[in-house]
């Protein structure tokens, strides 16, 4: 069964206060190697059956009316994984 993953991160040009509490996090912790954290949030649609063209503009449509809110977040990809043998997600 492949799993369908939609990922969605907060406008470039709009603040993103998780992503500034976690970078502030990290410098507090010693860690200033890394000089921003943006925060997003995954999605993963299993299916049954074949994750054709007709699923994804499916996908596609429901990334963007249903699992982001299009004034302050972009889908930036959409992809599948195919189920490797004894793996389970």
């Amino acid at each position: 069964m492949p799993t369908i993953v939609v990922e969605v991160m907060p406008k470039a040009e709009l603040l993103d206060p998780q992503g500034k509490a976690v970078a502030g996090a990290l410098r507090r912790l010693g860690k200033t190697e890394f000089t921003g954290v943006r925060v997003g949030k995954r999605f993963e649609l299993t299916v049954e059956g074949p994750a054709d063209a007709a699923l994804l503009a499916e996908v596609q449509e429901l990334a963007d009316t249903v699992l982001s809110n299009s004034v302050i977040e972009d889908v930036t990809s959409i992809f599948v994984l195919e189920a490797v043998a004894g793996e389970t997600h």
